[in-house]
């Protein structure tokens, strides 16, 4: 069986409602955690007529904290597979089964993404190479015409994307998590309230199990990138990712190398020209 959570802070009830759809098209799902950080329980009545979906309204403590609460009642449960996902995600039909049945076909693949794209039909860059502090200041506060190279090569930019690869850092906009991994590594990382918790955990879950881009199915993720739009948020980003790189390493990390070499060397490269595509 399968679980899912999505953590929310004053969403969008109709997206939210839409989100937890896509979920329960999937026949293996057992239940959705809605994990509300709103400062008000007026989501509760738009989760609760939904069945299959529990609400659980917690002190704001970060999007990697909100999680723990539904995956340590996942693990409590016994499920074997669980989805972390953000309330802008929305796909049609149903691409858990594929992507459940390709877990369970690959038992050594703890971590599995589908491909992403923007609402406008462009390819997000979803995964990618673990960040060097560089990485992080020059897609944030430089020129794009300065910077084009560097980030085509940290964003993949010249990976075939309807190949599946193994990659040490996925988004955190949907991640499903086999959960024997998780018992094996851990939950996510609470001492970063936001932004590189999916770095961490991808990274740590990449350690011992592969962490797969699998482009069999697809979403759409609208991506709101809140921290380009909001000082606060900047602030937020920039702490954490400090927070990050404290816990790893700034400019010696070893393992960050590592993996980053061996993705590089194996990553499937496109014969044609790229797809419109961002990240």
């Amino acid at each position: 069986m399968t679980t899912a959570s999505i953590v929310t802070h004053c969403t969008d009830p109709a997206e939210l409602s839409r989100a937890i759809g896509c979920i329960l098209r999937c026949e293996e799902v057992k239940c959705v955690y809605v994990v509300d950080n709103s400062p008000d329980e007026n989501l509760r009545p738009v989760v609760e007529k939904i069945p299959a979906a529990i609400y659980l309204h917690v002190p704001n403590d970060g999007f990697g904290a909100g999680h723990n609460v539904a995956l340590r009642r996942a693990l409590e449960s016994g499920v074997d597979f669980h989805l972390v996902m953000n309330a802008d995600v929305m796909w049609e039909g149903d691409i858990l089964s594929p992507m459940i049945a390709y877990m369970k076909e690959n038992p050594d693949v703890g971590l599995a993404a589908p491909k992403v794209y923007y609402p406008d039909g462009d390819l997000q860059y979803a995964c990618r190479m673990l960040p060097t502090p560089w990485d992080v200041f020059a897609k944030r506060f430089l020129p794009a015409s300065l910077t084009r190279k560097r980030m085509e090569r940290y964003l993949l930019a010249d990976a075939d994307h309807d190949r599946p690869f193994n990659c040490p850092y996925l988004l955190g906009s949907f991640m499903l998590f086999r959960m024997e991994a998780l018992r094996d590594v851990g939950l996510f990382d609470e001492r970063f309230f936001m932004y590189p918790e999916d770095i961490d955990i991808t990274r740590r879950v990449h350690e011992r199990w592969r962490t797969m881009f699998w482009p069999g199915v697809s979403i759409i993720h609208a991506h709101a990138a809140a921290s380009r739009k909001s000082a606060k948020m900047l602030r937020i980003h920039i702490v954490n990712m400090w927070r990050y790189f404290c816990k790893w390493g700034w400019w010696h990390d070893r393992k960050r190398r590592e993996y980053n070499r061996r993705l590089l060397r194996t990553l499937p490269r496109l014969c044609g020209p790229r797809p419109r595509a961002r990240g």
